[in-house]
């Protein structure tokens, strides 16, 4: 497989301003083998050290803040080997050892010549807790599940995935590019981006095994909801998250707690749903009450849909069949879109640096599934799951704001075309998003 994180971690390493690294992301997605493929890339020797299985090692932390004395207990106790520049020093599952996370402040202040990389499934609720923590001092990389980019790599679509990679208009796309990557889609919205579940499919074919990697995974996440500090969260957390698919699959997609529980308020349950923010298993994104910048400045923080990290997981936890996979675009039509919005938000999270928000007004009722901030410009999305793709929303965002808008874009099953504002593009180009919005905006100035 090959993840595309690698290249901006290249980035780091080459960087003259470069920090110790704290690598972020979910369980099973893959931080701990992309940490040991970069070391074996890019330096002599990786010396990996897993704070879960050698619990021992968090004294050499706790007794001392000397680096040097630091280096050495490690180099004694594990007998690997550690050079200054040429080596790659992992720190695994530090979300439970904050002596470890605080010692970055000292390696990036008095020893910039080791280069260091921290990685733990829970590390963002340890990021979110109110402890000793190196302000300024350590670098930070998101790590999500594979693209469908990636996915195409890896199921051996290398030519698909440079035709893509490489369009620089926005002509439409010959059928035999566009038919072969709408049915490479359906079995992306399957498999999803978690590693495991891509390589039993794309190495293997074996359905049955993907399916139970993708249940595995859910199950240790549910585990993993038990570790919350308060013991009486932990109820809450699973029936949050096993509301999701019902939260996706109505209509209007604004989360409400009385889905997760009848009579459920918001100060019973929004803690047990930060938990899940923090620790990146789902996505909260605001209702923006205007189009205007920063998108920040208008949010409404009583109104928000929540979104799951990965669209396979969505799809699992749905109970969805992969049998869907032959028939036709049922996939995208079954769940009311749900899979499709998924998928285009992940999408756009990697390419973006300011979270989505999402348009909304009720009489008469209007949504606009996302609302972007690229640089200084202010554009509604809309996610269509299949050919029908009739944009009453996008029409209605215009009236009200039409002298804020320089673009309107929808993602479906139509082909890429540009039609005075609105530029429409498959959904299978989502990886491209905003490569084709600064072309259209160009084209439109």
């Amino acid at each position: 497989m090959e993840r595309f994180v690698l290249e901006k971690m290249l980035k780091w390493k080459n960087s003259k301003y470069r920090k110790p690294l704290i690598l972020k992301g979910v369980r099973q997605v893959g931080k701990t083998w992309v940490l040991k493929e970069f070391g074996r890339r890019y330096y002599e020797n990786t010396a990996y050290f897993n704070f879960d299985e050698n619990e021992e090692y968090k004294q050499f932390f706790e007794t001392t803040k000397d680096v040097t004395r630091i280096v050495q207990n490690l180099i004694l106790a594990s007998g690997q080997k550690i050079v200054p520049e040429k080596t790659l020093i992992i720190f695994d599952e530090v979300q439970d050892c904050p002596q470890v996370i605080n010692s970055m402040k000292y390696f990036c202040e008095n020893a910039p010549q080791y280069h260091i990389a921290c990685a733990g499934s829970l590390l963002g609720i340890a990021l979110a807790k109110p402890s000793s923590f190196p302000v300024g001092k350590v670098d930070f990389m998101q790590m999500n599940p594979m693209t469908f980019h990636e996915f195409l790599v890896a199921n051996g679509d290398q030519n698909l995935y440079q035709y893509l990679n490489t369009m620089e208009t926005l002509e439409p796309i010959p059928k035999a590019f566009f038919n072969p990557l709408c049915e490479k889609l359906k079995m992306y919205y399957v498999t999803g981006g978690m590693p495991e579940s891509v390589a039993l499919w794309t190495e293997e074919r074996d359905v049955e095994a993907m399916q139970n990697a993708l249940f595995n995974i859910l199950n240790a996440y549910e585990r993993d909801f038990a570790k919350h500090p308060n013991v009486k969260e932990f109820p809450k957390i699973s029936m949050i998250w096993n509301s999701i698919p019902s939260q996706l699959a109505r209509e209007n997609k604004k989360f409400l707690y009385k889905v997760v529980k009848e009579g459920a308020r918001a100060r019973e349950y929004e803690d047990a749903l930060q938990w899940l923010v923090d620790a990146n298993l789902v996505k909260k994104i605001y209702r923006s009450t205007a189009p205007g910048l920063p998108l920040a400045a208008y949010d409404d923080l009583s109104a928000f849909k929540i979104y799951m990290a990965d669209v396979g997981l969505l799809r699992r936890l749905s109970m969805l069949s992969p049998t869907a996979f032959g028939e036709g675009n049922r996939l995208f039509t079954e769940f009311k879109g749900a899979l499709s919005e998924n998928y285009v938000l992940e999408s756009l999270v990697n390419q973006l640096e300011v979270t989505p928000r999402y348009w909304s007004q009720n009489n008469p009722p209007y949504e606009v599934d996302f609302i972007i901030q690229m640089e200084n410009e202010i554009i509604p999305v809309e996610v269509k799951a299949d050919a029908n793709t009739e944009a009453r929303s996008l029409k209605k965002y215009k009236e009200k704001f039409g002298d804020k808008i320089n673009l309107r874009v929808r993602f479906s099953l139509n082909n890429l075309k540009l039609d005075d504002d609105l530029l429409n593009i498959p959904l299978f180009l989502a990886d491209e998003a905003t490569r084709l919005m600064e072309i259209a905006m160009k084209k439109n100035q």
